[in-house]
């Protein structure tokens, strides 16, 4: 019997790790999307959608509809561009920094758990592999 494929090891990988991490980011009151979008906001620096779009890997009308859900729920609010009124910027507000940090330490619970069996190298290596599939891949 010849190997899986590669790609298939991937696909099914990835799903699984995806559904695993989506509960453990729903069960700390948010979900993966919103994780990614939280973290894009926060590190972003009151960046442009344009940018946060880039940044979450979404196009910005994806990213639009995300945020208009997350500005209703008081956790980022946005504005204007006062030098470039096509821009719109983006900040988390208080409860969004709150959710933010809820966020982050659920998904390095998850992290540690993805890789407690795992040894430092094996890690680092996982990592590198990864960013080459990522970067070169199909």
């Amino acid at each position: 019997m010849s190997p899986q494929p590669v790609s298939d090891l991937l696909f099914r990988t990835a799903k699984a790790l995806a559904r695993a991490l989506d509960d453990a980011l729903v069960a700390a009151g948010g979900s993966t999307s919103t994780w990614q979008v939280l973290r894009a906001v926060r590190t972003a620096e009151s960046g442009s959608q344009a940018e946060l779009a880039d940044v979450v890997g979404v196009r910005q009308p994806t990213l639009t509809h995300h945020l208009d859900g997350l500005e209703r729920a008081g956790l980022v609010t946005r504005w204007r561009d006062p030098d470039n009124r096509r821009v719109q910027r983006v900040l988390l507000t208080a409860a969004g920094e709150d959710l933010f940090v809820r966020l982050r330490r659920a998904a390095a619970a998850f992290e540690g758990a993805l890789t407690a069996d795992l040894e430092d190298g094996d890690v680092a290596t996982l990592r590198r592999l990864l960013g080459v599939l990522a970067d070169g891949g199909a």
